[in-house]
């Protein structure tokens, strides 16, 4: 059964709701650049080393995408990188915790 998380703004709720994490265009763009890309221009599932991830068609700015992992040996590399690199918060759906990266000792 595959995993599922929830990426989300690493910002809090503001009275209009959820925070957003930007543009569509700008994260899909974004994506593109580490090889993270919907198979044909428009879909709203983007395919990744190891993930997937699942917009909410007709959303932008995007407030959550959800992130399923479909290979698990490379998976979690893709997923540090992403938050690292957007400053996303990733939340496991099965126990509604945060993912939190550790880092390696020397």
């Amino acid at each position: 059964m595959p995993h599922h998380f929830a990426i989300l703004s690493p910002d809090p709720p503001s009275e209009k709701g959820s925070s957003t994490l930007g543009s569509r265009a700008e994260i899909v763009k974004s994506l593109g650049t580490m090889n993270t890309l919907p198979q044909t221009p428009g879909e709203n599932i983007l395919w990744g080393p190891g993930v997937k991830l699942e917009m909410v068609e007709g959303e932008d700015p995007l407030k959550q995408i959800l992130l399923t992992i479909t290979e698990e040996e490379i998976a979690w590399l893709v997923i540090a990188r992403l938050m690292q690199a957007f400053g996303w918060r990733v939340v496991d759906l099965e126990t509604g915790e945060d993912v939190e990266l550790v880092e390696e000792e020397e």
